[in-house]
């Protein structure tokens, strides 16, 4: 069973981390799934009305993830934020990505909440996964880039198994190994907040939302919570 940590230099250096963890097991990704399809389009359509809009920079959501990339010398205006990097393309374009069922649950989720969220496919992970500082010596292939491999930068903050980076900058791009398509049927998903005390309840709000999304279309489905603010 594949666990998921905090490494003890991160939890210092960000107290407050709260990160939801939320595993489906027997997923179908081949099937229809109307209530993701009804998200997707009812934000879409919120948009359009001018009645929301996605989380910008001066959210202080966002900015929490600006600030903490700093601290690990990445400039979150060239490297954002995946939740940054999604609401900014959804106000731009008016839509959001279709990748998959799977995928498109918890973008609309991280998107609707001003949450980051990511997901790896279990049956591609070695080992355990550990939230911890790059050493500069790690590689990682970037999401849809199968032939590139890049090297993070000593300090970074990194999702890491025990083959390579799962994501670099925290949460800005997931691997290419450990994507999730519509095959995948073992899926973990993360969503993330740095201020547990002030957003912890739209963490917990984002997590129970995805669970909803999943179960439906899956075997199993479990919710636990990781970080020094789970404790």
């Amino acid at each position: 069973m594949t666990a998921f940590r905090l490494d003890p230099a991160v939890a210092a250096a960000h107290p407050d981390t709260l990160i939801a963890v939320v595993s489906a097991t027997g997923l179908r990704g081949h099937e229809p799934w109307p209530r993701t399809d009804t998200a997707v389009q009812q934000l879409e359509q919120q948009l359009a009305d001018g009645t929301w809009q996605p989380a910008d920079e001066s959210d202080p959501r966002i900015e929490a993830w600006h600030t903490a990339y700093r601290s690990f010398g990445t400039n979150p205006r060239r490297v954002r934020p995946s939740v940054d990097a999604l609401g900014r393309r959804l106000a731009k374009k008016g839509s959001l990505p279709r990748i998959n069922p799977a995928v498109d649950s918890y973008n609309a989720v991280s998107v609707r909440h001003g949450l980051p969220a990511g997901a790896f496919d279990l049956d591609h992970v070695a080992g355990d996964v550990v939230i911890r500082h790059a050493d500069g010596t790690e590689s990682f292939t970037p999401l849809g880039e199968p032939d590139t491999v890049e090297h993070p930068n000593p300090g970074e903050i990194i999702y890491s198994d025990t083959t390579g980076v799962l994501t670099r900058h925290w949460n800005h791009r997931d691997a290419h190994r450990t994507r999730v398509t519509q095959d995948t049927t073992h899926v973990v998903f993360v969503l993330e907040t740095l201020h547990a005390n002030r957003d912890g309840h739209h963490l917990k709000a984002a997590a129970h939302e995805l669970q909803d999304l999943l179960a439906p279309h899956a075997a199993h489905t479990a919710l636990h919570y990781l970080g020094p603010a789970a404790v």
